[in-house]
């Protein structure tokens, strides 16, 4: 693109040039002259001016490219164990500079408190930050209770905030009894109000809440009218956060994400959040965190997150990629997880769960395993036995499955969230620069 354009603008600084040569050979009076030389300033000079500026400005995003990790070599599916062990501290890209261009939304847990450093570290390569905070409970007095504040760390949002621009949007999830609370107005306002009024105490940017997942385990969402409550419960809140002031913009309001499960089958049950859902609540609703993992467990082990399985659900929810409403695909939010899981696959039952970069780092460094590509799946996965000679299959992201899905988002458009940044590997954030 950069040559085109060179290419383009010396061709009309020639033909220019060539135009100034036919009038220098004409007798002009001083009236004339005057206009030749503003003719020359403004179409000749400053067209080659540009161009030197163009050079100069882009010279360093050129030196980024060559020195990105895609050029490392290490972004690939013949991938060795040694390679991470030895490269996957090394995040290369320019820490203050986020080049993919959809929202990016980090989630942040207390429990892997690397992910506070890491939020720091890349904080202008995520447009939301989301730290694991709060739950609204039901209670015997007073009906509910916002827990949490005790999480919230003032200090740690300041020195975000002095660092970029990304908004700080604390989940809560709604762990209260849905039957009574959907179903009573006072505790639906209540509820709202007491989010609203944490955000404004706080001087939050928004809040992300998760409830479709407790809700369908409940059994509320099977109900047709219940179902119909929680919509409007969630659109409720999302109306009341649009309608107050962000504490750091009076000209925005704060911001409503919501996280939704994927749906379990190849069609919609009663219980999946839908594509007329989505509708019902894209006015309302600042994005969809799209928990597109956990596809495996213990009982059924296997890779993370299924490309097939991706595309499947965003189909369900969107639609074909080739003909899709782009500013309501923006919204979307598309799931990649930071963490993976060390499965037993052998003995009578299964067994193992989730692990971090830490433990996979030091399985690498124990086992020294070769690590398989799974073009089924799009991702990496190895094998080992324990101390008890007990087979272990291990799905842990890598560069190459991470690229593979960040570049299946930019295909249809949609956004990202991460869970969670605290369980990644350094080097996973160069792959934001994409």
């Amino acid at each position: 693109m950069a040559r085109k354009r060179r290419s383009s603008a010396a061709e009309s600084l020639k033909r220019r040039k060539d135009g100034e040569v036919s009038l220098s050979q004409v007798e002009e009076p001083d009236s004339d002259r005057r206009l030749i030389a503003i003719f020359v300033i403004f179409f000749i000079l400053i067209p080659a001016v540009s161009i030197v500026v163009y050079k100069v400005k882009f010279a360093d995003r050129v030196i980024q490219t060559e020195t990105s990790i895609r050029h490392r070599g290490i972004v690939k599916t013949n991938i060795s164990f040694q390679e991470i062990l030895t490269e996957h501290s090394k995040a290369t890209e320019n820490s203050t500079t986020r080049h993919y261009d959809y929202p990016v939304l980090a989630y942040i847990t207390p429990w892997n408190s690397k992910g506070y450093d890491m939020a720091k570290i890349f904080n202008s390569k995520f447009t939301h930050l989301s730290p694991v905070w709060y739950d609204l409970k039901s209670s015997q007095g007073s009906g509910l209770v916002l827990e949490g504040r005790h999480n919230a760390d003032k200090g740690w949002i300041q020195e975000l905030r002095s660092r970029g621009n990304a908004l700080i949007l604390p989940r809560v999830v709604l762990e209260a009894s849905p039957s009574e609370m959907l179903k009573k107005k006072k505790l639906r306002e209540k509820a709202i109000n007491l989010i609203v009024t944490e955000c404004k105490e706080m001087e939050y940017d928004g809040i992300v809440l998760e409830s479709w997942s407790r809700w369908a385990a409940y059994g509320v969402l099977h109900d047709p009218d219940m179902r119909k409550m929680a919509l409007q419960f969630v659109k409720q809140l999302g109306e009341a956060l649009h309608s107050t002031a962000s504490p750091r913009n009076n000209q925005q309001h704060m911001q409503f994400m919501y996280v939704v499960g994927p749906p379990r089958s190849e069609t919609l049950q009663m219980y999946d959040f839908g594509p007329e859902d989505l509708q019902f609540l894209k006015d309302s609703v600042d994005g969809f965190s799209l928990m597109t993992y956990d596809f495996s467990n213990p009982q059924n082990p296997g890779p993370n997150a299924p490309v097939k399985w991706i595309d499947l659900t965003l189909k369900l929810l969107l639609g074909s990629s080739n003909n899709i409403d782009s500013s309501l695909a923006r919204k979307v939010l598309l799931g990649i997880n930071f963490y993976g899981n060390d499965f037993v696959i052998s003995g009578d039952s299964g067994g193992g769960g989730a692990i971090t970069g830490r433990d996979y780092l030091t399985l690498l460094q124990k086992h020294n395993p070769s690590l398989h590509w799974d073009k089924e799946s799009g991702e990496h996965l190895f094998m080992y036995r324990d101390d008890k000679n007990i087979k272990h299959a291990v799905f842990y992201p890598t560069l190459m499955s991470i690229l593979l899905r960040l570049e299946n988002a930019r295909l249809w458009g949609i956004g990202i969230s991460i869970w969670e940044i605290g369980q990644g590997l350094d080097y996973f954030f160069d792959l934001l620069a994409f």
